[in-house]
């Protein structure tokens, strides 16, 4: 049995989502520009991501401008979102805390990092407005 399709972008997917949120809605040949300068992708390539993104919603055409014009169909928070929940679920075992702890124990944050996080807990906690 085939396995569903997933709507969660792929990383040529996720990389034209980043150029379309820089960018904002752009045709096909200014979005291929970018993504041939950092991964050398043909115009083909190109056309053929952008209608399968088209198929999983990550995407919107507009038919009436010509040429055609792609927005990104998720905007980058609800992205990250998606993955990180998948993430926690998977490799976390659904813990939102054991993924915390692991990011902030493999890379030194900033005073600047920890002081938001703690602003973060204590606007949760109701200790802030």
């Amino acid at each position: 049995m085939a396995r569903p399709a997933s709507t969660r972008p792929t990383e040529v997917e996720l990389q034209i989502l980043r150029i379309l949120w820089e960018l904002g809605p752009s045709p096909v040949r200014e979005i291929h520009k970018r993504l041939k300068a950092d991964r050398g992708t043909n115009y083909s390539t190109t056309v053929k991501m952008l209608a399968v993104m088209l198929d999983k919603d990550l995407v919107h055409r507009d038919e009436r401008a010509q040429p055609h014009v792609y927005r990104a169909g998720i905007s980058r928070k609800n992205a990250g979102r998606l993955m990180l929940g998948e993430l926690i679920e998977k490799v976390y075992e659904g813990s939102a805390m054991t993924l915390v702890l692991q990011a902030l124990s493999s890379s030194q944050a900033t005073k600047e990092e920890r002081d938001e996080i703690r602003r973060l807990l204590d606007q949760m906690e109701g200790k802030s407005p």
